[in-house]
């Protein structure tokens, strides 16, 4: 795999969800309703808007963002795009 596919969706009562997904090519049907699209063989952005608001196409930082909420999905499209991540675990301060 190498997009991750963001798309926002506002249900009836005015919430918005959200329905993620990874995907070998782009299809032109996600160029026009996806909000968020990651290229992780280029580490690019495709496209960045959210609520009809463009959001700068910084990859480090819209990856950081993600990564929070899906970093089993994160890390597997890294290492299958032949990038290494390493991720740092915070340890707590010795108390002496």
């Amino acid at each position: 795999m190498r997009y991750f596919i963001v798309t926002y969706y506002t249900k009836p009562n005015g919430k918005v969800d959200e329905a993620t997904t990874v995907a070998k090519k782009v299809k032109t049907r996600d160029l026009q309703s996806a909000s968020v699209i990651l290229d992780f063989k280029d580490c690019s952005v495709l496209k960045s808007s959210m609520g009809g608001v463009v959001v700068p196409k910084d990859f480090q930082k819209i990856v950081s963002f993600y990564h929070q909420h899906y970093p089993n999905v994160i890390e597997r499209l890294f290492k299958e795009n032949g990038y290494e991540i390493k991720v740092e675990e915070s340890k707590p301060a010795d108390p002496s």
